[in-house]
């Protein structure tokens, strides 16, 4: 049992993610903490995020900011973790017995004032019988300051008044450690959502099993390829691909590198690590995004792996614009000679033909129309229980990248192939279905990637190839759907994957 700290200190708890310090704040603390003998507990929370949109800041920093900012203030503080957990209404109770185990010291109503601007947290509290103080929320102040994530909004927009908000503290340790162009690069990253992964919809599990199950067909693909050195494997999920190329007696002596951007993904990368999974003692994982700027120092890297990552860029991107800038980027990381090599979905050669696409009514319910008013708690079981015909009427409601198609009969649209291929290799995907559809498969031909990775400045190894998986036509799109031309002439199956060896050339 925790025993209590008794005698004449005062606390005011102040719970946050911190990841700003500003003036008002300075003034606001120093006056709650005029009287007596005042702590202030700086409960900083999401304290095991970073790299986020709403958690920029690593807690290390934090925490420096902060020691600096009650230096510089005159302030007596204690700074205390407080991890993520899922939400709860006894978050107050939670941070409390945090604080309690961190510290020793147990806050009570009697002895604690809670500074808290969020209308929401400070509820928590107040219910526990604490007194609240409101900081920037305080209804009689003269003017309204601006809150610390908003002064953190202004840095990203590269809004200079920043500054003038902003404690000196901060500004200490942002320039100190360079947080300024990390910050702008985290808030705006348009692949990143706040919490860190691509769409907030996505189920993580799935995707590590997925990753597992297809990493040693993947590294067979690509293993006589690799220059050893330094490699690196962006978008590397839970890190499966590293762990082959750690067993390869070839490369022990080689840097083994994976980029994540998703959260989840990252820290179970970090797990295994710390596992003892992998035996190459240069074994490094970063969360980054490759788009936000530079990672790796030019003609630093000998081979570059990508896995069903070059389509997310494209999706949540700009496209093509955002793809030709993660090419060159990689390109300008590759040493002369060294190798990209890329897998991932494709789209078929003449993505605008016109063809007609018959799908099957008989696998499923045909309601009247499609559903615009999905809740992802429902979305699986609701997608599953449609026909195949059903589910295009739905994905052309839920897909991110709009087209039109035409009814010819009860079973048969005129459709483009780009966005017929689009449906018919994501269809099944309802575990996912709010997340796949924000993604477009079919967004370049092979031809067209050859001419974007030569605009990169790289040029294809003979080994590059469009590929047609074979095993979802056969078991996934053939059984329920079939197509032919405007004459009704049928069609083959068009290529669904690529596979690309490109080298930047020794000369460059």
């Amino acid at each position: 049992m925790i025993e209590r700290v008794i005698n004449s200190e005062r606390f005011v708890l102040f719970p946050g993610r911190h990841h700003l310090l500003t003036r008002f704040q300075a003034e606001y603390l120093n006056r709650l903490a005029a009287t007596g003998r005042t702590t202030i507990v700086w409960a900083v929370t999401s304290a095991n995020h970073d790299n986020t949109r709403r958690n920029p800041v690593p807690y290390h920093r934090r925490e420096a900011a902060i020691e600096r900012f009650s230096l510089l203030s005159g302030l007596r503080s204690l700074v205390v973790p407080i991890f993520d957990a899922a939400p709860t209404d006894t978050f107050a109770e939670v941070t409390l017995k945090s604080i309690a185990v961190a510290t020793g010291i147990e806050l009570t109503p009697a002895d604690t004032v809670v500074a808290c601007s969020t209308p929401e947290v400070a509820k928590l509290y107040e219910r526990l019988g604490f007194p609240i103080a409101l900081v920037e929320a305080e209804p009689l102040l003269p003017v309204t300051p601006e809150r610390p994530f908003d002064v953190l909004l202004r840095l990203a927009a590269g809004d200079v008044s920043w500054r003038e908000l902003a404690h000196p503290a901060t500004i200490d340790v942002f320039e100190r450690y360079r947080l300024v162009d990390a910050v702008r690069t985290v808030v705006n990253d348009p692949l990143v959502g706040d919490e860190g992964g691509l769409t907030a919809t996505r189920d993580y599990r799935t995707y590590v099993e997925a990753f597992a199950d297809a990493a040693e067909r993947k590294w067979a693909a690509v293993r006589r390829h690799v220059r050893p050195g330094r490699i690196v494997d962006i978008g590397c999920g839970a890190g499966s691909l590293l762990e082959l190329a750690d067993r390869e007696p070839g490369l022990h002596e080689s840097d083994l590198i994976g980029v994540e951007v998703a959260r989840h993904l990252y820290q179970e990368c970090l797990h295994k690590k710390a596992q003892g999974v992998f035996r190459n003692a240069n074994v490094y994982f970063y969360q980054r995004n490759v788009l936000g700027g530079a990672i790796f120092t030019d003609r630093s890297v000998d081979t570059t792996l990508t896995f069903a990552l070059t389509h997310e860029i494209w999706s949540y991107g700009r496209q093509r614009e955002s793809l030709l800038q993660f090419a060159r980027r990689i390109f300008d990381h590759t040493a002369p000679g060294g190798v990209w090599i890329n897998s991932d979905v494709c789209g078929p050669d003449d993505r605008g033909q016109k063809v007609l696409l018959r799908l099957a009514t008989d696998d499923g319910d045909n309601p009247a129309g499609p559903r615009r008013d999905l809740d992802p708690e429902e979305v699986r079981g609701y997608v599953s229980g449609l026909s195949t015909r059903a589910r295009l009427d739905q994905f052309a409601v839920d897909f991110a990248f709009p087209f039109d198609f035409e009814a010819v009969d009860d079973q048969t649209v005129r459709i483009e192939l780009g966005p017929a291929m689009d449906f018919l290799t994501r269809k099944d995907y309802v575990d996912n279905w709010l997340s796949e559809t924000k993604e477009q498969f079919c967004g370049l031909s092979f031809a067209e990637w050859g001419e974007l990775l030569a605009e990169a400045g790289f040029v294809l190894d003979p080994a590059s190839t469009p590929i047609r998986n074979d095993w979802i036509i056969d078991n996934r799109i053939a059984p329920v759907a079939s197509l032919t031309d405007e004459r009704a002439q049928p069609l083959d199956w068009p290529t669904t994957h690529l596979f690309v060896v490109a080298r930047r050339p020794h000369n460059s």
